[in-house]
């Protein structure tokens, strides 16, 4: 709440330039499966043009011609993401804990992969980390989807399930301050 109460300017800011830069509105939501296998709207600033995800639901590439000018910033950033602090307060996220996928890519987990459905998901965690260059590693890809679905979705649940062994207050703050430095960093 009080992350909330002291990022609206920010939050103002941010929507009024996305309004300006491009048709739409200043959000975006998509449904993704949380804790327990249940889906809840996920909540981001909107940085791609309207209907863009009609066209295909992985982001490829540094410059995908569906991103907007501000979107670009914004995802370099990930100040796109801040609107999840909304997902946190009403308890279907939490600051950290493995990022939540659409079910498409859920579908096609494991029997032993699951246990990453057995927590909140978050805002950020090691995969976040690991994989903030994501897009340009699938912008190299002959095939993203495939390189998605067999390379990088296995890495970030294998680092996600590592995070769910390991769970304890050291290992939530680490990650919230590698995350920190990482974006800070750019």
């Amino acid at each position: 709440m009080l992350g909330l109460i002291l990022l609206m300017p920010v939050f103002l800011v941010i929507m009024i330039v996305i309004l300006v830069d491009s048709r739409g509105g200043a959000f975006f939501m998509q449904t993704r499966v949380g804790k327990g296998n249940r889906e809840f709207k996920l909540l981001k600033f909107r940085t791609m043009r309207t209907g863009s995800e009609k066209t295909g639901g992985l982001t490829i590439g540094v410059h995908d011609s569906r991103i907007t000018k501000t979107g670009y910033f914004l995802r370099k950033f990930k100040l796109d993401e801040l609107p999840q602090l909304l997902n946190v307060f009403i308890g279907d996220m939490s600051l950290v804990g493995p990022r939540p996928e659409i079910r498409k890519y859920v579908d096609l987990y494991s029997g032993d992969q699951l246990v990453v459905l057995s927590v909140k998901p978050g805002i950020t965690d090691y995969a976040s980390i690991e994989f903030m260059d994501e897009n340009a590693i699938l912008g190299r890809s002959p095939d993203p989807e495939q390189t998605y679905i067999t390379e990088i979705m296995p890495a970030k649940i294998a680092m996600n399930m590592q995070y769910i062994q390991n769970y304890g207050a050291k290992e939530y703050f680490a990650i919230l301050f590698r995350t920190l430095a990482k974006i800070i960093g750019r």
